[in-house]
């Protein structure tokens, strides 16, 4: 075996035996057979190919190659496709014969139907177990890039975070988030001479974003029980990898929180998973459908800390592969990091396309047989040019390829067959049931509770004591003795003569004070605690 080509033996299962993944190949004018070495899995790879042209089909060949092979996969299911993962294939369907011609003609000689272990995932909980993470876990620069804050905004929730820290504040749900923020805004003065100017303006502006996030289903994402990456990285009792499926087709439809979403969750695999080198199979192999959606509009931070963790993650025994349109979707800086790529037809219609599709031919090592630029013009669906790292992490020689046909279903699930898969996942009933425990939330309204109510007991220990003095005025007056209007004993020379030599500066702060301890004061204490009850 050279390379990438496989052997017809190692073929057979297509599988990931022999320490290949079959990935296809053969057939009159077409290259020899090509499988994934999972050696070098973790080396990332690339999927690319216009709408149409079977991008989907080897996403989920690759999904049961990998599982086959005891990996478990995690990948999003943007059009509902990828659940039929979860049933094997039958002859009763309308491909059965082009896919057995398919199979006979590549060489998969015992191909056959099988369905494959599926964990169903929903950031909204209605297609799968919810899924959820805190705000903390997500941070101020993710959060910042969901909401798309300006840098003075998410300097703001820095601080905001920072101040949770120091308060030792969870900050769990969106409220938690929005009760800090007011915190702050009554706290700015004070803050401020800490961290820096804080703006009512800015704060109010995240408050805002959150709003927008709350109606896009932000709420659902945030909160507990959180998920834990090991219920991603379950084998089942034959040694197949679990295949994790999040149903993406609602959330595509707010794209920001998807790409954030799912780079959080590869951000918190690079920050949990111990270093493991270069194994001989990958951990967890990561699909991220739709790659551009991540690098639109990103900000040039965000996009360094992309290229950050997928250079550093593949130590931690984690593949991750991009699936995207057009490999010019990906930056250049992590492109190059893509060792393992698949590339289904490109079409050219304007000069931009040509000169894309040109620059992406010029990426893969040289064929001499044929012209790779023609190649990826020409092949047709369930076709692609291919290249795979060989011994050595060196890429293999591209080859135009034939895809294999899938083993399990075609197309996506009954509702009822998904609801079944779901009652029987070994996680069942673990997130359904939302946890709130005490977080900033409830102590930011503790302690507003508790000086509202230290106001009150103040007023009335004032309204009594004015009472008493009141009272007392009243029978001293009768018994003909002098009584000072602003205290219960009579005034003597000397007292009268100490109130005129007092200066103006300390009458007005004797005015202030007990001001701020009768009914103005409390109005003061209500107004600035006000914001905070409203929050909820």
């Amino acid at each position: 075996m050279v390379g990438s080509e496989i052997s017809a033996d190692q073929a057979k299962s297509g599988a990931g035996m022999d320490g290949h993944i079959f990935i296809g190949g053969g057939g009159e004018g077409y290259g020899t057979k090509q499988g994934l070495n999972l050696e070098y899995a973790n080396r990332h790879g690339l999927v690319a190919g216009a709408t149409g042209t079977g991008k989907t089909v080897t996403l989920q060949i690759m999904a049961e190659g990998f599982s086959a092979a005891g990996v478990p996969v995690f990948l999003s299911d943007v059009k509902g496709d990828l659940s039929g993962l979860a049933a094997a294939g039958s002859e009763g369907f309308k491909l059965h014969e082009a896919f057995t011609s398919r199979a006979q003609k590549i060489g998969f000689d015992d191909y056959t139907y099988e369905k494959f272990p599926v964990l169903f995932w929903d950031l909204f909980g209605d297609q799968g177990h919810p899924v959820r993470t805190t705000v903390s876990e997500m941070g101020p620069l993710l959060l910042s890039r969901l909401m798309d804050l300006s840098e003075a905004q998410e300097g703001i929730l820095n601080i905001a975070f920072r101040v949770a820290d120091e308060e030792g504040m969870a900050l769990l749900d969106l409220k938690d988030l929005q009760a800090l923020l007011v915190w702050v805004g009554e706290n700015r003065a004070d803050l401020g001479l800490r961290y820096g100017n804080i703006s009512t303006a800015s704060i109010g502006a995240i408050q805002r974003r959150l709003l927008v996030l709350d109606n896009q289903g932000g709420t659902k994402l945030f909160g507990e029980p959180a998920l834990e990456l090991s219920d991603m990285m379950r084998t089942d009792v034959d040694g197949r990898g679990m295949i994790s499926i999040l149903a993406a087709d609602k959330l595509m439809g707010s794209p920001r929180l998807y790409a954030t979403f799912l780079l959080w969750l590869l951000s918190e695999l690079f920050e949990e998973l111990p270093e493991v080198g270069d194994p001989e199979k990958p951990k967890l192999v990561f699909f991220f459908d739709e790659a551009h959606l991540l690098f639109d509009g990103a900000p040039k931070a965000l996009v360094d800390k992309v290229e950050q963790v997928a250079r550093l993650i593949r130590s931690k025994g984690v593949g991750v592969y991009f699936v995207t349109q057009n490999p010019a979707d990906v930056p250049d800086d992590i492109l190059g990091q893509l060792g393992n790529r698949v590339q289904h037809a490109l079409r050219a219609f304007t000069a931009k396309d040509r000169k894309e599709l040109r620059m992406a031919a010029e990426t893969y090592r040289e064929n001499p047989c044929f012209d790779t630029e023609d190649a990826i013009r020409e092949v047709g669906v369930g076709e692609a040019v291919t290249s795979f790292l060989e011994k050595k992490g060196v890429p293999g020689v591209v080859e135009r390829t034939l895809i294999r046909p899938p083993s399990s279903q075609l197309g996506p699930l009954e509702v009822s067959e998904r609801k079944a898969v779901i009652n029987a996942s070994p996680i069942a009933g673990k997130y359904e049931t939302i946890q709130d425990r005490e977080s900033a939330y409830e102590i930011l309204t503790r302690r507003a509770a508790e000086a509202a109510k230290a106001a009150e007991e103040a007023e009335a220990e004032e309204e009594e004591l004015e009472a008493a003095q009141r009272e007392y005025r009243a029978g001293r007056r009768y018994s003909g003795t002098r009584v000072a209007r602003s205290s219960s004993k009579p005034v003597s020379r000397s007292t009268r003569r100490s109130s005129k030599d007092e200066t103006l500066g300390s009458a007005l702060g004797r005015a202030v004070i007990k001001e701020l301890g009768g009914t103005t004061g409390r109005r003061i204490v209500r107004g600035i605690l006000g914001g905070l009850f409203k929050s909820r």
